[in-house]
């Protein structure tokens, strides 16, 4: 099966790559374009892994408010100002603004739970796993999962992304450092909701 150019186009866009990378990917395919899609995804996924290294301080603030009771502002940083005025890194922030508005996490990454607050659910699972009539030991195994979904709910990076629930924010983010070809990062978020304080 030949490759023609708009399946070489095609694959460019949808990848960030090269015209290039995107005829020798199809070529070693066969011809078979969602093959060959599948295979540059995973090589710009593992790029997009050595970029989380570099420095990223250009960017954009987004904010949005959803029917003047919920408001939200997210910093998401890029390395320049030229992928910044991208669309999109512009729909990106968007959809990162939204998805706060719409989910409320209350921390950016696993890396920013207290270990006061992680040690707080810990004993509180523990004694209700005790208080179930479950060993200590038992009790330690069975939280495991159970702590992992309480703070993967409340940490952005690890929720099911609102417009498509088979990725995660942290997956979403990668996809586009891969197709923007530069580090990409959430620096900061606020989320204000009317009547609503901490």
């Amino acid at each position: 099966m030949g490759t023609s150019i708009d399946e070489i186009k095609k694959l460019k866009e949808l990848t960030g790559v090269g015209l290039t990378d995107a005829k020798i990917a199809l070529t070693e395919a066969k011809g078979d374009f969602d093959k060959a899609l599948r295979a540059m995804r995973e090589k710009g996924l593992t790029k997009a892994e050595k970029r989380g290294e570099r420095e990223a301080r250009q960017g954009v603030i987004e904010a949005y408010v959803h029917d003047k009771r919920i408001g939200v502002l997210v910093e998401l940083n890029c390395e320049t100002d030229f992928v910044a005025k991208t669309e999109d890194f512009l729909g990106l922030a968007h959809d990162i603004a939204m998805q706060v508005a719409a989910m409320s996490p209350k921390y950016i990454s696993e890396s920013d739970i207290p270990a006061k607050e992680v040690e707080r659910k810990k004993k509180e699972l523990i004694e209700a796993a005790k208080s179930g009539g479950k060993s200590a030991e038992i009790a330690e195994k069975a939280i495991t999962g159970q702590m992992k979904k309480y703070f993967a709910e409340l940490t952005l990076m690890n929720q099911a992304f609102w417009k498509d629930d088979s990725k995660t924010i942290d997956g979403l983010v990668k996809e586009h450092i891969a197709k923007l070809g530069e580090n990409i990062i959430v620096r900061q978020m606020s989320r204000i909701e009317l009547g609503v304080s901490e």
